[in-house]
């Protein structure tokens, strides 16, 4: 049921039904209608919690199939790791001890794997 999904999303993110009004954007009474089971949430209130929170997986939370919280890893599926992954390292702030990145190796399931080497 959709008010068990939205209390995991209060638990995950640590938030009263206040809170998570003012961060979507919707009157607080319209939290409390969802979770006492009195009204369903319409399609601008979805949209409002996937926007601000786009870890929410629509299909979980329309359906309840798939998962929430999503599991983390170094290499989002969603990602293009040349792109964001590794523009992000190459270009980002050095490290507090001065060190700087200077090669990412990427391994993949099929036992390949691809090396980048940051611009000068």
């Amino acid at each position: 049921m959709i008010v068990e999904r939205l209390q995991s999303i209060m638990s995950h993110y640590q938030l009263s039904a206040s809170s998570l009004a003012d961060a979507i954007g919707v009157p607080r009474s319209s939290i409390s209608h969802l979770l006492s089971g009195r009204n369903k949430p319409s399609l601008d209130f979805v949209l409002k919690l996937i926007k601000a929170y786009p870890e929410v997986n629509l299909y979980w939370l329309l359906s309840g199939k798939g998962e929430f919280p999503p599991k983390k890893s170094i290499l989002d599926a969603e990602h293009n790791p040349k792109k964001d992954l590794g523009t992000s390292l190459i270009n980002g702030p050095t490290e507090p001890n001065g060190k700087s990145v200077s090669k990412i190796v990427f391994f993949y399931d099929d036992g390949t794997f691809e090396t980048y080497h940051p611009k000068k």
